[in-house]
C-alpha cells in the first residue's frame, strides 16, 4: 500500500494541518517526524477549529494511530495541557489512538529559558526564534545530554540523565547570566509528569514496521517548510532539524524504501514569519491585502507573517530537495480579486540571472526577483471542490505554476474547510 510523506515546500505555514487531515481519511497511521511545538496546525472541522502544535494533525480523526516519532523534541508539560484542550473539544486521546516513541528527546524547561535568555541578549543577528526550546533540545539531542521519553521509567536512569546536562547547562546559563537549575525541583517536576507520559511510549520504529508489512497505510506529517531546513533552509534563519522529505524516515524508524509519494504544501503565494531572507516580500497595498484576507497570524506565537508573491525559483529547490512528487496549493482564494499577479521566476543577482536562490547569506541579500505577470480573476473561488468551480484566469494560474515548478499539482485547497479540496491526484494510489 502507498505511503506518503507530507512536508511545507515554503517557509512554513502552508496549510498542511487541513491536507494532512484531509488525506489522514485514507490513512491507517499518522505519524509526527520531526519539530517541536513551534510548529501551528489550525484545522476548521465543520465550523470547529482545532489548533495542534505537538499532536499529529491526525488525532481529530476516529479509529487513526497517531504517532509522536523519535525525529520530534517534545515538551511534555504542554503535550498534557494540548491533550486536556483536545478533549474538552470532544476528541479523546488515548494510547489506543497515540503513540510516542520511547527514543524521543524532551524539552525540559530550562531549553525555553536557555532558548530565550540567547534571543534577548543576541545583538548580532536575532534568528526569531519561537523561544520555546526547541533548538537547545536538539543541541542537547547531538550533544549526548538529552533526556528521553524511556528514561522516564527509571529512577536512577533519570538521575544520571539530569546530571549529565546540568553540567553543561549551569555552566552555560553562568556566562548568560541566569542561575542555577534547581536539580531537586526539575526531578520532581519530571517524577510527576513520567506518569501522564509514560502510558503513550512505544517501540515506534517496530509498531511502524509490523503496520507497513500488514499493508497498512502510513502518513508521515512534517512541521514547518523546507525552506526553514537546518541544511537546505536559509541558514541561519532556520529551524534546528531536518524538515524535508528524507527525514521522515529516520524521524521514526523506518526505511526509505517505505516512502511511496512525498506530497509538498504550497501556498498559491509566500509568507515567512520571524527574521531572514524574503526575496519577493510585500511592503505594500498588496502585501497587506494578502495579509489580511489569508489571516496570516502565526498559531503558534501569533506573529504577523510576512507576505508576497509566488516564488517559482523556490519552490523547484524544495522540489528538489524533497522529490516531491506533487504539490497540493493550498489559499488559492485569497488571489480573488486581484486585477494582476505576479509570479517570481528567478533573480537577478548583480546583473547574472539566477534560477535558484545561492546559499550565501549575503548573496541571497543581494538578490532581486525577475517577475512575470499574470491576469487575475474576480470571481470568488472560496469553496470551489471542482475545477468547473474555478475562473478560467485562476486555472491558467495553477497550470502556470505547475510548469514554472516542474511538477505537477495534486491538489488545490481553497478555503480551511475540510472539504473544500479538489483532489487531481490521489497520492494514496497504488
Amino acid at each position: 500500500m502507498a505511503n506518503v510523506v507530507v512536508v511545507g515546500a515554503q517557509w512554513g505555514d502552508e496549510g498542511k494541518g487541513k491536507i494532512v487531515d484531509w488525506l489522514s481519511e485514507r490513512a491507517d497511521v499518522i505519524a509526527r517526524f520531526q519539530g517541536g511545538h513551534n510548529a501551528g496546525h489550525t484545522l476548521v472541522i465543520d465550523g470547529q477549529v482545532y489548533k495542534l502544535h505537538a499532536l499529529p494533525s491526525g488525532v481529530v480523526r476516529g479509529g487513526k494511530l497517531s504517532v509522536i516519532g523519535n525525529g520530534v523534541v517534545l515538551d511534555p508539560w504542554h503535550l498534557v495541557k494540548e491533550i486536556a484542550t483536545i478533549r474538552d473539544q470532544g476528541i479523546e486521546i488515548t494510547p489506543e489512538t497515540l503513540m510516542i516513541a520511547e527514543n524521543t528527546p524532551l524539552i525540559l524547561p530550562f531549553h525555553g529559558e536557555l532558548d530565550r535568555a540567547r534571543e534577548s541578549q543576541n545583538s548580532v543577528a536575532k534568528i526569531g526564534t519561537t523561544g520555546r526550546g526547541i533548538g537547545p533540545a536538539y543541541e542537547d539531542k547531538v550533544g549526548r545530554r538529552v533526556i528521553r521519553v524511556a528514561d522516564l521509567a527509571d529512577a536512577a536512569t533519570l538521575e544520571l540523565r539530569v546530571d549529565r546536562a546540568l553540567v553543561h547547562h549551569n555552566a552555560l546559563r553562568s556566562g548568560l547570566g541566569l542561575d542555577p537549575i534547581d536539580r531537586d525541583a526539575l526531578l520532581a517536576a519530571l517524577r510527576e509528569i513520567a506518569p501522564q507520559i509514560l502510558p503513550f511510549a512505544a517501540p515506534v520504529w517496530k509498531v511502524l514496521n509490523e503496520k507497513r508489512k500488514a499493508g497498512k497505510r502510513i502518513l508521515f506529517e512534517g512541521a514547518q517548510g523546507a525552506l526553514l531546513d537546518i541544511d537546505f533552509g536559509t541558514y541561519p534563519f532556520v529551524t534546528s532539524s531536518n524538515v524535508i522529505a528524507g527525514q521522515a524516515a529516520t524521524g521514526v524508524g523506518i526505511g526509505p524504501g517505505a516512502i511511496n509519494y512525498v506530497l509538498g504544501i504550497v501556498k498559491a503565494y509566500t509568507t515567512r514569519v520571524g527574521e531572514g531572507p524574503f526575496p519577493t516580500e510585500l511592503h505594500d497595498d498588496d502585501g497587506e491585502r494578502l495579509g489580511t484576507r489569508g489571516h496570516e497570524f502565526g498559531t503558534t506565537t501569533g506573529r504577523k507573517r510576512r507576505c508576497g508573491w509566488f516564488d517559482a525559483a523556490l519552490l523547484r529547490q524544495t522540489c528538489a530537495t524533497s522529490g516531491i512528487n506533487g504539490i497540493a496549493l493550498t489559499k488559492l482564494d485569497v488571489l480573488d480579486g486581484f486585477e494582476t499577479l505576479k509570479i517570481c521566476v528567478g533573480y537577478d543577482l548583480d546583473g547574472t540571472r539566477l534560477d535558484y536562490l545561492p546559499t550565501a547569506a549575503d548573496q541571497q541579500a543581494r538578490c532581486t526577483p525577475i517577475y512575470e505577470e499574470m491576469p487575475g480573476w474576480s470571481e470568488s473561488t472560496e469553496g470551489a471542490r471542482s475545477w468547473a468551480d474555478l475562473p478560467a484566469n485562476a486555472i491558467k494560474y495553477v497550470r502556470r505554476v505547475e510548469e514554472l515548478i516542474d511538477c505537477p499539482v495534486a491538489m488545490v485547497s481553497t478555503s480551511p474547510e475540510r472539504e473544500d479540496t479538489i483532489l487531481v491526484t490521489d497520492p494514496f494510489a497504488d
